[in-house]
């Protein structure tokens, strides 16, 4: 049995996109966040990132009580990245994890919302990833299941307003406009940036509700399965 804090220090990585982000926060408040946006290699900069971040905070690792990674869906290859450090860094330090939708971090770039939300991630192949949340005093609550599926597809099943959030937002923007006409709420630019701050909120309050896992329990969340895995399937 772990004895809870009652501020926690969070360690939390998010690389299901391009965009990786590292936040350090201390129960809700954020102490630190890096955001690399350069079209690099998490491999090459998280690590990176971690131990900046640690030393600005003047935290170490073995201060930290909670490790948390950004678990899907997104970048098969990002999401591997960022589950592994995670997990190698939790074996070592014997430290409990907790896996945050990637999803529903996006939903809580729009807070206080009072219409649906809906994440709109950008799954390559003309596709996105995609789930509907909606406010509520423990942050943004799903009220379907993840999917994935052509945009088009998804934007002709929504009903009435509702705010879109995610890199598929500016990528699909002249489709949205033209489906959903003004019934689409779309946020500046910037709100579209997935951000392991809002992934680190999260992560504690699953911890304080408890809802901890071993490394060897976190796993990724893909949806759909992996070229590689479609390949076998074929042969």
């Amino acid at each position: 049995m772990i004895a809870l804090v009652e501020q926690p220090k969070i360690l939390t990585i998010d690389s299901s996109s391009l965009a990786g982000s590292v936040a350090l926060c201390q129960g809700e408040t954020l102490l630190a966040e890096s955001l690399l946006n350069a079209q690099r290699t998490h491999s090459d900069t998280l690590l990176k990132q971690i131990d900046l971040l640690l030393a600005e905070a003047d935290w170490t690792l073995s201060d930290l009580d909670l490790l948390a990674a950004v678990i899907g869906p997104g970048s098969f290859t990002g999401l591997r990245i960022g589950i592994a450090t995670i997990k190698g860094l939790a074996e070592v330090l014997a430290k409990p994890v907790v896996g945050i939708s990637s999803l529903q971090m996006l939903a809580m770039n729009l807070p206080l919302v009072q219409r649906p939300i809906c994440t709109f991630l950008d799954a390559r192949k003309k596709e996105v990833y995609s789930q509907l949340f909606e406010w509520s005093a423990a942050g943004p609550v799903p009220t379907a299941d993840a999917r994935v599926l052509p945009p088009e597809e998804l934007l002709n099943q929504l009903e009435g307003e509702v705010a879109l959030v995610g890199d598929g937002v500016p990528l699909y923007r002249h489709l949205i406009t033209r489906i959903l006409g003004e019934r689409a709420h779309l946020p500046v630019l910037s709100t579209h940036q997935p951000r392991a701050a809002q992934a680190g909120w999260l992560a504690g309050q699953a911890y304080a509700k408890g809802a901890l896992m071993t490394a060897a329990e976190l796993l990724p969340t893909y949806i759909r399965p992996a070229d590689a895995e479609l390949h076998q399937v074929v042969k």
